[in-house]
């Protein structure tokens, strides 16, 4: 007697569909430790951010984070789908930008950060020019003095001053830095100039704030002989371009890189003072440097944006 097997009834297997656009915000709300601050960046009510939570912890069916009224942070289950899913939301992004170049056109947000004095004196100036021809280009520029992580605030390129630290970021040249003293034709008239790096240190030197500036020039001249002479003066301030405007009004010497004092050199408002040495606070061999994350594809956008940085400043 034939009998009629029936399929056996177990445990059947879920296939799970996500948006993307989902599983990109968990990434960011896991790299930044807040709702809040993708919402921020989004310009998005934080609401959004902790629904669209929700819904992938519960299509998952794991509690992804732990909630407290003073932090946020991944549970287990939440760092290991993190680790699995981050290297994936990159390569998803990276097809995204490798279809979009197709048009051979820059297009999209452009997220760049720089500091203050920088981004000010060098970087806005470019900016009418860099809209008129990549009309679908939309800069977002950050200016700040602080270290920007590049992959929690979601930033495309970044540029920083001084010696290239070590780091897993893509890194290129954008301009080498050289630094010169320099002070008003008036300051100098009223309390003459230095002939020697020795002789700085009788004078009011307006100080950069951050440590290792404030206290101590160095000085390298012909022979590649250094001397370090220490410093003093009324004034420290935290930005550059401060520094540049109270050197100009007759306030002291000033230790200022080239790309902000050019001009002012140019126009007779600053004088260089020991102009046979080299200078710096810290190390003579010194760059802005054009720093973004480490892929495999650059975006046709971030090219773009370098390739218009060097031709202008380089």
């Amino acid at each position: 007697m034939n009998k009629t097997v029936q399929p056996r009834i177990g445990v059947q297997r879920q296939t799970v569909f996500m948006d993307i656009s989902v599983l990109q915000t968990f990434v960011e709300v896991v790299r930044q430790g807040s709702f809040a601050a993708v919402a921020r960046d989004r310009n998005i009510d934080p609401s959004s951010i902790s629904r669209a939570i929700a819904s992938l912890e519960k299509e998952l069916g794991i509690r992804l984070f732990q909630r407290t009224t003073r932090k946020l942070s991944p549970t287990e289950a939440g760092q290991l789908y993190f680790n699995r899913i981050e290297p994936l939301v990159e390569e998803m992004q990276q097809a995204v930008a490798m279809a979009t170049d197709v048009s051979h056109q820059p297009k999209g947000a452009l997220r760049v950060t720089a500091s203050v004095s920088f981004g000010l004196q060098c970087i806005v100036p470019l900016l009418p020019g860099l809209e008129a021809q990549y009309p679908d280009l939309h800069v977002e520029l950050l200016l700040t003095d602080a270290v920007v992580d590049l992959l929690s605030d979601r930033i495309d390129l970044a540029i920083r001053l001084g010696p290239l630290a070590d780091s897993t970021l893509m890194a290129q040249r954008l301009l080498r830095t050289r630094y010169a003293v320099c002070a008003s034709p008036d300051y100098l008239s009223r309390h003459g100039s230095p002939q020697t790096p020795e002789a700085v240190s009788a004078h009011n030197c307006l100080r950069f704030s951050l440590a290792g500036y404030r206290s101590r020039w160095r000085f390298r001249d012909a022979s590649g002989a250094v001397s370090e002479v220490p410093v003093q003066g009324r004034t420290i301030i935290s930005n550059a371009m401060g520094l540049r405007d109270c050197a100009i009004a007759g306030m002291g010497l000033a230790l200022l890189p080239h790309w902000l004092i050019d001009d002012e050199l140019a126009a007779g408002q600053l004088q260089r003072v020991l102009p046979d040495y080299a200078v710096t606070a810290t190390h003579f061999e010194t760059a802005a440097w054009l720093i973004y994350p480490s892929r495999r594809y650059v975006p046709m956008k971030v090219r773009a944006f370098i390739d218009y940085l060097k031709q202008h400043l380089s």
